[in-house]
């Protein structure tokens, strides 16, 4: 009987083993993840579970019973060992199991300040896993002082809970704005001015220089020399994929773990998908780090080790609560040169074009529009920018137009 060995019990790693067995595969299938809970969401993290507005079991992917009542071998809080590509073994809690299809579904780890800046000082943390939340969550109460490195997606979210703890925010971004990496101008000032409408201290263009305190931090001092006296710092500087098993494996890597557009690693018989998967895209090579890709892409591979031959080909979308805000984004904006704003009914999206291609949609408290333009991506359609201006055109006509 085939045996099917997966590696990370995320969110890939959940939709893989899922979707293999919805679709007929009837041989041994084992999850393996290094944490003790089973698959869960990570994006309430550093939202509503940090905010106390939602308990642990309802991170929870699927119930826990879900993997045994579908003959999935679940093997939680053992990391990997050893990993023997040639003899297709892996070893985990000090069993060793032969597999015929292994798939790293690995995810990624979070970008940690160095210890030589006092990176690992008492109250230093960052946001990617239950135990960092946890650990946390204590330290997030009504008039502490907390320092928030970085200006993407995860450092504007921590801002966010923590001034609505009531908590006193400053938030350093190195780069010239906040989301520069991922957004446009128009995004970024319109973040920026929500935060600090919340009181939360933004500086752009500035970094940390180092942190203080004995033991635990106390203090920073940031690249322009100012000082600051702080309670904690929570540290979101982005990720990096987790590779350690592929490393194993000997299998090829760039930028991520290297794959062909079924999923397949260098070696045949090992796979990936999810945050640590890189893959061909439009000529180039790419690796998403959404729960869409880690989702789509891991569903593919499930397909494509029980031999559908599929190609995947992403259709992105992403999203990020911050207050009573809500960011939803279709496509990827790489290679913009034009940005096309709509205002209509209280709603606000910037429309990311290149020439009059349509790349990429940035929605504002505007699930119509995030909707309009996820189709018209699915589509291949580029909408006239003139209309897509114009607040009295009914966004649906877009489509038929």
């Amino acid at each position: 009987m085939s045996h099917v060995v997966v590696i990370g019990a995320g969110q890939a790693g959940s939709s893989l083993v899922a979707k293999l067995r919805s679709s007929g595969f009837e041989g041994q299938i084992t999850l393996i993840g290094e944490e003790n809970a089973p698959p869960y969401q990570r994006p309430p993290l550093s939202k509503a579970y940090l905010l106390g507005e939602m308990e642990k079991e309802r991170l929870f992917l699927r119930p826990e019973a879900y993997y045994a009542d579908n003959g999935i071998t679940l093997k939680l809080g053992q990391p990997v060992t050893a990993l023997d590509a040639a003899a297709r073994t892996v070893t985990v809690g000090g069993e060793t199991l032969s597999y015929d299809h292994l798939a790293l579904t690995t995810g990624s780890i979070p970008r940690r300040l160095p210890a030589s800046i006092g990176g690992d000082l008492e109250g230093v943390f960052t946001v990617r896993d239950l135990k960092d939340v946890d650990a946390m969550a204590p330290e997030v109460t009504e008039g502490r002082r907390v320092l928030i490195v970085g200006g993407g997606y995860i450092g504007l979210e921590a801002a966010a809970v923590c001034s609505k703890k009531g908590m006193q925010v400053t938030l350093v971004e190195m780069a010239d704005r906040i989301l520069q990496r991922v957004a446009s101008p128009q995004t970024s000032d319109y973040f920026r001015d929500l935060h600090k409408s919340h009181g939360v201290d933004i500086r752009e263009g500035v970094g940390l220089s180092h942190l203080t305190g004995e033991g635990r931090v106390s203090g920073a001092v940031l690249s322009d020399g100012s000082d600051l006296a702080l309670d904690m710092v929570i540290v979101g500087v982005g990720i990096l994929p987790a590779t350690g098993p592929a490393e194993m494996a000997g299998v090829e890597l760039e930028n991520g773990i290297k794959t062909d557009a079924h999923g397949r690693t260098s070696n045949p018989s090992i796979w990936a998908a999810g945050d640590c998967a890189s893959f061909p895209y439009k000529g180039g090579r790419i690796r998403l780090e959404s729960v869409q890709n880690a989702i789509d892409q891991a569903e593919c591979v499930a397909l494509n080790i029980m031999g559908a031959g599929k190609d995947y080909v992403p259709e992105p979308w992403f999203w990020s609560d911050q207050y009573d805000t809500k960011l939803q984004i279709a496509g990827l904006n790489t290679g913009y040169d034009e940005i096309v704003t709509r205002e209509a009914e209280g709603t606000l999206s910037f429309w990311y074009y290149k020439g009059d291609q349509f790349l990429a949609v940035d929605a504002i408290n505007d699930p119509r529009g995030y909707m309009v333009g996820k189709r018209l991506l699915s589509m291949g359609k580029s909408p006239d920018k003139t209309a897509v201006a114009d607040p009295a055109t009914e966004l649906k006509a877009l489509l038929k137009a």
